[in-house]
């Protein structure tokens, strides 16, 4: 599955095995059945997006990205 950013995704099956080993980079809860997440950008080491909760997200819509909360917060303080 290729998961677009600007898309939200109902959490089933496949991305309960595929992404809840780690679980939500944002919040660190695990993802359940019917969580809703998308992909976005955050504060992440390797500066790649990764899925979350869309409760952790905030949708930029100049960019048309999602972007982590706190770390969108930082990005507009600055």
């Amino acid at each position: 599955m290729e998961f677009s950013p600007d898309k939200k995704y109902i959490v089933d099956l496949h991305i309960l095995n595929t992404h809840n080993a780690k679980g939500c980079e944002a919040c660190h809860q695990k993802f359940n059945l019917g969580d809703t997440a998308v992909l976005a950008c955050g504060p992440w080491p390797d500066g790649r997006p990764r899925l979350i909760h869309e409760s952790d997200a905030v949708f930029d819509p100049k960019t048309g990205t999602y972007f982590e909360r706190k770390y969108f917060s930082g990005l507009k303080s600055s």
